[in-house]
């Protein structure tokens, strides 16, 4: 079994910024890929980014290209999405979710096995 736990979530103004945070705890959990979903009301949920371990690979949704960035840190345990130049559009849940058989450069949609809670994210004046 493998645990996320999302943080970091809250209110900022239209340009802010924002970093959330995922805790990813269980068996070979360091070596999952890791991915940031986001569903705002009334919409379907959305892929916002992914990071896989084993290309070391990448992937932004078009929407968040050029203002967002996903890392972990060296004990692969967290990962982290930087969210930039925020837009009212980008007001969400955001959730975390990790899977073993996803590779960001191949399959970065999923599907994941594992889910985290998902934490709010608004922006507004």
């Amino acid at each position: 079994q493998v645990q996320l736990v999302e943080s970091g979530g809250g209110l900022v103004q239209p340009g802010g910024s924002l970093t959330l945070s995922c805790a990813i705890s269980g068996e070979n959990s360091a070596y999952y890929a890791v991915a940031w979903f986001r569903q705002a009301p009334g919409k379907e949920r959305e892929a916002v980014s992914c990071i896989s371990d084993s290309d070391g690979a990448t992937y932004y949704a078009d929407s968040v290209k050029g203002r967002f960035a996903i890392s972990k840190n060296a004990a692969k345990s967290t990962i982290f999405l930087q969210m930039n130049h925020l837009e009212p559009e980008d007001t969400a849940v955001y959730f975390c979710a990790a899977d073993a058989a996803v590779i960001a450069s191949l399959n970065p949609l999923g599907p994941y096995d594992y889910w985290g809670q998902g934490t709010q994210v608004t922006v507004a004046t």
